[in-house]
């Protein structure tokens, strides 16, 4: 499968504080793609890259980003917001934050439809839609039931009124109105309870499976990623430190990150096993890290871990950022 989106050498600064230090990226069409560690390891930072949407104190010092292979970072405004309108879609963590509180639901959903042209009959994933002349109510209606809202009363509803659940799933909603390519989740169901959470990301990915969408879901939760996505990519301190198959990643994995972040985590952790918790605190780059950043909570650190960035290596459907990680495959 061909990339839809490419990351490569990402570099991305606070002020003095570095959050992404050389990231690296690939999702392919259709493709759902977990991004996981710890808080600070540059999750958001990288997800917010994706769409051009870092807040205006962030510098980008290195790296392209692309989708279907336009230079995102490099966009003029008006190519800009011609990408994120027809290709990218973004859920974030706090749904009420994302949405207008001076606006009815319906409203914004018929703002959405408006803009992307849709005409109601038809939509890329070849679902079947209300037919245009039964105007945008229906199609309102439509988009609402397919998240499993089917109450009049939310599209009538301001965001306020709503539940955390729902107004999440309004959200999604307004994201898969327009059919993206490309659907960018931030910890989409962070603020909600179990049950809810469940059933918030059946919604996401059920609409992704039928549209066609490919998903990048930045998270913390290490057994719904290992449930749910294709391929996984871990971050520490920046960068990816090991990416391949769900299963493979999580389920037996070679980088001592990812072990450690495994040995701590429900349900991926060896059963009988006592839970973890990681060894030490996560840094903060004020720079480049001259060596391999988990180096002073591995177990495995050598002297040139402390002075040598350490390159991706091949191991098999993995790819490992360790020095040792062919000493470590056999270990793992």
């Amino acid at each position: 499968m061909s990339a839809l989106l490419e990351v490569d050498g990402l570099e991305v600064d606070y002020g003095t504080a570095r959050a992404l230090d050389g990231a690296d990226l690939r999702v392919a069409a259709g493709e759902a793609v977990g991004v996981v560690g710890e808080s600070g390891s540059g999750k958001s930072t990288l997800g917010a890259a994706i769409g051009r949407l870092l807040p205006r104190q962030a510098v980008v010092a290195a790296g392209t980003v692309r989708v279907a292979g336009e230079p995102v970072l490099d966009l003029p405004p008006a190519a800009l917001r011609r990408l994120r309108r027809q290709r990218l879609g973004f859920v974030f963590q706090d749904p009420i934050a994302s949405l207008d509180p001076t606006m009815r639901v319906g409203a914004q959903l018929r703002l959405v439809l408006r803009a992307h042209g849709r005409d109601g009959r038809s939509g890329r994933d070849g679902s079947e839609k209300p037919d245009g002349r039964a105007g945008l109510q229906a199609q309102v209606a439509f988009h609402l039931g397919r998240v499993k809202l089917d109450d009049p009363r939310v599209a009538a509803a301001y965001p306020h009124q709503l539940s955390g659940g729902m107004a999440q799933r309004v959200a999604i909603a307004l994201a898969m109105a327009a059919s993206p390519e490309l659907l960018v989740a931030d910890e989409p169901t962070a603020s909600l309870d179990s049950q809810v959470r469940e059933e918030v990301l059946n919604v996401v990915f059920a609409l992704a499976r039928q549209a066609g969408t490919s998903i990048v879901w930045l998270s913390h939760d290490l057994p719904a990623v290992a449930r749910r996505c294709d391929r996984v990519a871990v971050m520490y301190a920046g960068r990816v430190v090991e990416s391949g198959p769900a299963a493979d990643v999580l389920g037996d994995p070679v980088h001592p990150y990812t072990a450690a972040l495994a040995r701590s985590a429900p349900a991926v952790a060896v059963p009988g096993v006592r839970l973890e918790p990681v060894p030490g605190r996560p840094p903060v780059l004020t720079g480049p890290s001259p060596g391999c950043a988990f180096a002073p909570r591995c177990p495995f650190a050598e002297d040139r871990c402390a002075t040598e960035r350490p390159e991706p290596v091949r191991v098999g459907a993995k790819d490992v950022l360790c020095h040792r990680a062919a000493e470590l495959e056999v270990i793992a």
